[in-house]
């Protein structure tokens, strides 16, 4: 069993910048994929970047790309969203998952185990 807490979220500036965290509990997190996704309101869902247990490999929505950075600490069971030069386009409530197995990192049904969310608001 994982239990995931988003952190970190909050009001910031169009061209800010944000550090999301997320933590688990659990001595297997380890060995599990992590990724972040996020969810406007009226809006689907959306994949936003994940990680897999090693962090040998990242993966990022196109619409993040070359913005956020994805990490992660396994000796602090810890995994964090970097977000530069925020857009208002960026509000959502940011959710980070895990997941036992490889597969199609982008998509939310293959993840396991879910975070409560944490709010990002970007102003114009």
């Amino acid at each position: 069993q994982v239990q995931l807490v988003e952190s970190g979220g909050g009001l910031v500036q169009t061209g800010g910048s944000l550090r999301l965290s997320c933590a688990a509990s659990g001595r297997t997190f380890r060995w599990y994929g992590v990724g972040w996704f996020r969810q406007a309101p009226g809006k689907e869902r959306e994949f936003v970047a994940a990680i897999t247990w090693s962090g040998g490999y990242t993966y990022y929505g196109n619409s993040v790309k070359g913005r956020f950075t994805i990490s992660r600490d396994n000796a602090k069971n810890m995994v964090y969203l970097q977000m530069n030069s925020l857009k208002p386009e960026d509000r959502a409530v940011y959710y980070c998952a895990a997941r036992k197995y490889t597969g199609t990192y982008s998509n939310a049904d293959e993840y396991d185990y879910w975070g409560q969310g944490t709010q990002v608001t970007v102003s114009s």
